[in-house]
């Protein structure tokens, strides 16, 4: 059973979120609060998994209330702004959905919570996801699973919903979250620079002051992903 909090200062909106949300069975509501604050002795004393989180909220956002949280469940930010979406994917949070939030898209955010715990299972149906022991994976483009080899691949670019996979000789563009893909790839072979970066450990070809150079191209190292690259430089 996943354990939820649902904050928002509009009653509709929690009205909405726990609706939907009561179509899935494995989905406790422990609390619903109206802004961040009320929700803060909940996280300390419960162990909640999933935060259904509103950003314009009285006191402080949700967005810097996430930022707050030295160690934060999963998060679904729930809100009428667009303007906070580059914000929220650089804290890595499941989903961001626009109000109001329809059935269909609603399910999708879960769907994409439950591969996010347990992401190596199911391997049967979604050959992707049992990655982690093998020296390929299978990236879905143009209605078909496409077999890449791990040592083909310089590295992984996001944009959006979507992930472009370049290799050697071809980049393929695949709709995927690239928190979600950085859970199927080998820990030992991939490195996630950037919140828009997954690259190959073994084509580096040089580290700067703030860059990861592989072949022609210079990859930014984002601020909160420099400690990643100052270890793997330690190890090596």
């Amino acid at each position: 059973m996943y354990r939820c909090i649902i904050i928002d200062d509009e009653p509709i909106a929690i009205r909405v979120i726990r609706k939907h949300l009561s179509v899935f069975t494995d989905f406790e509501v422990v609390a619903e609060c109206s802004n961040a604050l009320e929700a803060m002795p909940i996280l300390q004393k419960e162990a909640i998994d999933l935060l259904f989180c509103d950003i314009q909220m009285p006191q402080i956002t949700g967005v810097d209330f996430i930022r707050s949280l030295t160690r934060a469940p999963k998060v679904i930010f729930t809100t009428a702004y667009r303007d906070y979406a580059i914000d929220a994917f650089e804290l890595n949070v499941v989903d961001y959905l626009l109000k109001p939030i329809s059935f269909e898209r609603f399910t999708k955010a879960i769907n994409h919570f439950l591969e996010l715990q347990a992401p190596t299972t199911n391997s049967a149906t979604s050959p992707e996801k049992d990655s982690s022991s093998r020296d390929f994976i299978f990236l879905k483009a143009d209605k078909k699973h496409h077999k890449v080899n791990l040592t083909d691949i310089l590295y992984f670019e996001s944009l959006g919903d979507y992930v472009i996979a370049y290799t050697c000789d071809q980049k393929i563009v695949t709709k995927e979250r690239i928190s979600h893909l950085q859970n199927t790839l080998p820990a030992k072979r991939f490195i996630q620079i950037h919140r828009g970066y997954i690259i190959s450990i073994e084509k580096i070809e040089s580290i700067g002051a703030g860059f990861v150079e592989i072949g022609q191209k210079k990859l930014p190292v984002g601020r909160n992903y420099k400690p990643d690259v100052q270890k793997l430089l330690s190890n090596h």
